[in-house]
């Protein structure tokens, strides 16, 4: 395997592995409890701590796939297939390696509404940027109606369509030139009379959030997307994150979310080293010297020549 192999490997695996404990910071309950108060009318105004009791079991992160006939699995525990007559269907997390290389979810739980009955189901995004690709908005859509349809035979059996669960599917956008949040959700427009067809207008609901590179200011307005900064930032130091998490958030910081951040702070590190080696190369390949290419990225000329020089293949 030449150098520039080797090269896209190691950015690759390092990229991936920097999405995974990003899902897994955010999947930390608490932090969840934290999206839900600003993004779920049930829970607004309420403290975060008191919410985490809401959410239950253990969120699924990276591991329910979102094709069509593969969110669901069927468990059946007898002969039959039935039990208490009913099929039981449930999350399909248990067939990791069939399905290995689909696309999955990155968060998914469900939450138990104040009343103690009713539930919803809250999908959670993360981006590092916009895609260019396609519209995220489209992409949104296409997972918010995965949730809903997904629901049959699991959540609401047969035509009992008016068990249908509200379900959320949250976006966090990293690199946007803005700190933003949106609400999409169903609306109805009466064209002809006002008649007042049944049914649940919030059934479907979408927040996309806008985080920007720059952290936002201590202030009530941008208090869910400092945090979401904070946690993400590539930028911040692994005492800077927690000094912030615990004494602006009160989040009791453990083993777990530590881990992750200081993974994460290491992971950053290794990445913003790749891309400045892939800029230090480029203007090496155009014919630029070493004393031009320090003044610009801000090196000293040993630590360029030390990049070019590992960089570089070997000619045989």
């Amino acid at each position: 395997m030449d150098t520039e192999i080797k090269n896209a490997v190691s950015a690759t695996d390092q990229d991936a592995q920097y999405d995974d404990k990003a899902k897994r910071l955010l999947g930390n309950k608490i932090i969840l409890a934290h999206i839900l108060v600003k993004t779920v009318d049930e829970f607004k105004g309420m403290n975060p701590k008191d919410v985490v009791s809401y959410i239950e079991g253990e969120p699924f992160i990276s591991v329910v796939p979102v094709e069509p006939g593969l969110t669901n699995i069927e468990k059946i525990p007898s002969n039959d297939g039935l039990e208490n007559g009913q099929r039981i269907v449930g999350m399909n997390t248990e067939n990791a390696e069939i399905n290995e290389g689909l696309v999955r979810f990155d968060i998914i739980f469900y939450v138990r509404m104040k009343d103690g009955i009713s539930q919803v189901i809250v999908n959670v995004e993360a981006q590092k940027d916009e895609p260019s690709g396609y519209h995220i908005l489209n992409r949104a859509v296409f997972y918010v109606s995965r949730l809903v349809s997904s629901q049959k035979e699991r959540d609401f059996v047969k035509t009992n369509y008016n068990d249908i669960r509200r379900v959320f599917s949250i976006w966090v956008c990293m690199g946007m030139d803005e700190s933003s949040m949106a609400y999409v959700h169903l609306a109805k427009d009466d064209l002809l009379g006002s008649y007042p067809w049944k049914g649940r207008l919030d059934l479907l609901n979408i927040v996309l959030i806008g985080i920007s590179n720059e952290l936002p200011e201590h202030d009530e307005k941008y208090e869910l997307h400092r945090l979401l900064s904070t946690l993400l930032s590539m930028e911040l130091t692994v005492d800077e994150k927690l000094g912030i998490i615990e004494k602006e958030y009160s989040i009791v910081v453990d083993g777990r979310i530590r881990e992750d951040v200081s993974a994460m702070c290491n992971l950053s590190q290794g990445i913003k080293d790749n891309t400045l080696a892939e800029v230090i190369m480029t203007m090496h390949e155009k014919g630029y010297d070493s004393a031009q290419i320090a003044e610009i990225v801000k090196k000293t000329i040993e630590e360029v020549e030390a990049i070019i020089k590992k960089r570089e293949p070997v000619l045989a």
